[in-house]
């Protein structure tokens, strides 16, 4: 079946066409015939496989249908979690409306809210905000909810791990009784559909694939390896791999800070994102990113969802997620529009059970590879001039991802703030994109090192680094 089978307008099969597309996916399939018939949706389906434009071109297309009752004031408005995810979408509803005539705003945090107001006042058709930043300008009255006729809830069960859900009913209080309700997501917790119950009226409940299942393109793997020797084992990867282009994921982000410091000093261009970032500075590392610009991007749970890069090769997962459904959104940033890709998750001792709580939700196991040999450079100072060796000692990997011996200590600490505990890095993260004003928690608890040089279960052997200062 083709997009022309599901009786969508020239103007957007054309858009459509220009994007490169001519078969719909099976989310597509089931969901755009559904919203188009006016039906509250509940649908999941793998992250990649075009659940965006599974809900944004029947909207485009009902807009464009009843255009006679077109007014100033947004007829479908759209939450999303994240500033980028937000851009996103509406950069997606402009991409399939550039051959309609209606107007797409997204609004959100991290930017001043003044030239928000004036081009609300411009009027829009679709609009897609946070629900922070939607309340704010609601707050204010520069913003008129009371036409809206398509409620969507994009990554909805993200929105509830990042404390949304008192904001979402204030945003469902201000719209009209009578509405279409959509809610789109890769995953669904038990929560969400609790939600959904209250807020959706006889859905067509539509899922393509196993609840949480990651995208099969993806190749997954893992390495175990100590906490502390984490990033000497990533610096390896990238240069015996010759990547070009990784995201990484850290739990906090002092964490991804410290990481993105530490990988410059090994003479890997790299840029973080995370929720105390500005809005400019977040576009600027992600555009450099796309560009080539910097090789590794390191992230927090923001840049879990949202984020489409063009053929993204690979993504590390640096320190495992507490919530499980969170790693099939991280490596869902891989492995998109039928591309193949790699998703590589390093883990510590301590990290063992948020590995079985993975592996319990994707009902799979993540193949764990022996730990290649790789250098231990002490030192964290910029590249060495040309000429100069660089001094470090190799580390021979062993095994099939045996039980790493409890070594470490001295300086560097482990984990780069990261906790050993469940603790709630993700609602933490929430708080940043909830509120401009508001200040988020402590970045997390101090990691735990060891004292002694350890050893391991016989599989391994380890030289003495020399000793230095981590940055």
């Amino acid at each position: 079946m083709s997009f022309s089978d599901l009786g969508l307008l020239p103007e957007l099969m054309r858009a459509v066409a220009d994007k490169g597309y001519d078969t719909p996916s099976p989310i597509q399939l089931q969901a755009i015939p559904a919203v188009l018939a006016g039906r509250d949706v509940l649908a999941g389906a793998q992250t990649g496989t075009g659940k965006t434009a599974g809900f944004v071109l029947p909207i485009l297309q009902r807009l464009k249908l009843d255009e006679a009752n077109s007014i100033r004031a947004p007829r479908a408005l759209v939450l999303t979690p994240t500033r980028e995810l937000a851009a996103q979408v509406a950069q997606s509803a402009r991409d399939y409306g550039k051959y309609l005539p209606l107007r797409t705003y997204q609004v959100f945090g991290g930017v001043s809210i003044n030239p928000q107001i004036t081009a609300l006042r411009n009027g829009c058709d679709i609009l897609v905000a946070t629900p922070g930043r939607l309340l704010d300008l609601a707050q204010q009255r520069a913003l008129d909810l009371s036409k809206v006729q398509v409620l969507v809830l994009d990554e909805a069960d993200r929105m509830l791990d990042m404390g949304f859900i008192t904001d979402i009913r204030r945003v469902i209080k201000l719209l009209p009784q009578k509405r279409q309700n959509l809610l789109f997501s890769a995953t669904y917790s038990d929560d969400i559909r609790a939600l959904a119950e209250r807020l959706l009226h006889d859905p067509l409940s539509v899922q393509v694939a196993p609840r949480n299942a990651p995208i099969e393109l993806v190749e997954q793997r893992a390495y175990r390896v100590q906490k502390e020797q984490k990033r000497h084992l990533l610096v390896h990867l990238i240069q015996e791999g010759q990547w070009r282009q990784v995201l990484i994921f850290t739990r906090t982000k002092h964490g991804a800070n410290r990481l993105t410091q530490q990988l410059e000093g090994a003479g890997i261009k790299a840029a973080a994102i995370h929720g105390n970032k500005s809005q400019a500075a977040r576009v600027k590392a992600l555009d450099m990113f796309k560009r080539g610009q910097v090789t590794c991007l390191v992230a927090t749970e923001v840049a879990a969802r949202g984020l489409d890069i063009k053929e993204l090769p690979q993504v590390v997962n640096y320190e495992l997620p507490n919530v499980p459904e969170d790693y099939v959104h991280r490596i869902g940033r891989t492995g998109r529009a039928g591309a193949n890709g790699e998703a590589i998750s390093l883990v510590s001792s301590d990290e063992s059970g948020l590995l079985r709580d993975i592996e319990r939700v994707l009902r799979r196991s993540i193949p764990t590879l022996p730990t290649p040999a790789f250098k231990i450079v002490e030192s964290a100072q910029p590249p060495a001039r040309e000429g100069r060796p660089h001094q470090g000692q190799v580390r021979h990997g062993g095994g099939h991802g045996g039980r790493p011996g409890q070594g470490g200590g001295g300086h560097g600490g482990g984990g780069y703030g990261g906790n050993a505990g469940h603790h709630n890095g993700a609602r933490r993260e929430g708080h940043s994109e909830r509120r401009d004003s508001r200040r988020p928690g402590a970045a997390g608890a101090r990691s735990n090192t060891g004292s002694g040089s350890g050893s391991s279960s016989g599989t391994r052997s380890f030289g003495q680094p020399q000793r230095g200062r981590f940055r």
